[in-house]
């Protein structure tokens, strides 16, 4: 996916690394049916963090009436996650492309290019390229680029649709994936970055070819922002299927206490976890998801229930506010979880945390609470020795120690100075 000595930055020499863009000259029903067969048949599923199938979401906008719009979704609010970033950086015609080929099989009005207004980097990225196709006389579809507000939140595909409709940028209930989203009267088809990346290779070089690697059932391959106690962080694009410890291997890892797998709304994987392959059904079966494309390594001398207190405060001050579990429910786990890595809650502390776990899932406005829940309980899992042992206020000497998971520094001052009450 990335060219070699990053060659594929400008329009030049993006083509010269994978050639033009399959685009018909106009409208043509049956190069867009091939093309949806060939993405259906490749198996591409979302790289954002749902997994839905891509043609499957085609299908459903097809369905509808009128001419939809293409939203690149380039926001990443995932704090760990470097890969839509690097991907804007390196090659963002091949986003584009991705874009251009979907809003021509969808008969799509515009396109419209979502990063987060504190990426002023990646937008003038995109505005470059944008003009550069434009001078070029490449554009098919008419494209711009938005700056929807920066936040964990706002990189929901249900939040940009509120956004982009003149709303604030909060996730919607939807009861499935699939349920189709519009702005005012207009559906809107919404792909994660990557996910259009991968459309521009399979138009170019076809379903066989992609899924040449990967597995029978998680074929190709993704970007994964490996971070942490590592020698070389960065985005690395791997097969489906690969091992996180041949993953972690390949960017030097130290010994590890746990990894965190998918992002702040993922998994903690204890150490024998990590034989476990990286796709979808593997980590299902451990509990983990590919989620954001992150791979989090902790070092075996950090305290995980402080980096999980952190974690878990972040998220709270990230709720959308729009709903009692994650106003108040959110903010109570992170509270406990503070007091267990300061050593200061009581003996009752543990098992609190584990009840208002409970009282939280399942009952948010979206699914922000229910990644939190995850997260926090599969930390109590996998750190379980660590919690007890702070449980009875004989904390690890590390809980004080910096952080490793990127946080703001308000996160760092809950746990190192506690956390107010009455939140």
């Amino acid at each position: 996916m990335f060219p070699a000595h990053q060659a594929g930055r400008d329009l030049a020499g993006h083509v010269a690394a994978h050639g033009p863009v399959p685009l018909p000259h106009r409208h043509d029903a049956s190069w867009s049916a091939a093309l949806v067969d060939a993405v259906r048949s490749s198996g591409l599923t979302g790289r954002g963090g749902g997994g839905f199938p891509t043609a499957r979401k085609w299908d459903v906008v097809q369905g509808r009436r009128g001419r939809p719009t293409v939203i690149v979704n380039a926001m990443e609010g995932e704090p760990a996650s470097r890969k839509d970033r690097a991907l804007l950086d390196v090659a963002p015609h091949l986003v584009l492309d991705g874009a251009e080929l979907v809003a021509m099989a969808v008969s799509a009005r515009e396109i419209t290019v979502c990063v987060a207004d504190d990426r002023d980097d990646s937008a003038q990225r995109v505005r470059a390229a944008l003009a550069e196709r434009v001078a070029a006389g490449l554009m098919r579809t008419p494209g711009s680029v938005v700056r929807p507000p920066g936040r964990y939140i706002t990189g929901e595909e249900s939040a940009l649709a509120a956004w982009l409709a003149g709303g604030f940028a909060h996730p919607q209930f939807r009861a499935a994936k699939g349920v189709p989203l519009s702005v005012g009267r207009r559906s809107i088809l919404v792909h994660n970055a990557e996910t259009l990346a991968h459309v521009a290779l399979v138009a170019r070089h076809g379903p066989e070819w992609f899924r040449a690697v990967g597995t029978p059932d998680a074929p190709g391959t993704c970007l994964v922002s490996a971070s942490g106690a590592v020698d070389r962080p960065g985005v690395y694009e791997v097969e489906l299927g690969t091992t996180i410890d041949a993953i972690l291997r390949r960017v030097g890892h130290q010994p590890v206490g746990g990894v965190l797998v998918g992002g702040y709304g993922g998994s903690w994987l204890a150490p024998e976890r990590l034989g476990t392959p990286y796709a979808p059904g593997p980590l299902a079966a451990v509990g983990a998801s590919v989620g954001a494309g992150v791979l989090v390594a902790l070092p075996a001398s950090s305290c995980g229930v402080a980096e999980t207190a952190r974690v878990a405060t972040y998220m709270a001050d990230e709720s959308a506010g729009q709903c009692g579990p994650c106003i108040f429910g959110l903010h109570a786990v992170a509270g406990d979880l503070v007091d267990l890595a300061r050593a200061d809650g009581d003996r009752h502390t543990l098992a609190r945390l584990r009840h208002r776990l409970g009282e939280v899932e399942g009952r948010g406005a979206c699914r922000h609470p229910d990644g939190v829940v995850r997260m926090v309980r599969s930390a109590l899992d996998v750190f379980a020795t660590d919690f007890a042992e702070h449980g009875r206020r004989r904390p690890c000497r590390a809980w004080s120690a910096a952080p490793v998971l990127p946080v703001p520094p308000s996160a760092v001052d809950a746990v190192r100075h506690g956390r107010p009450r009455g939140r």
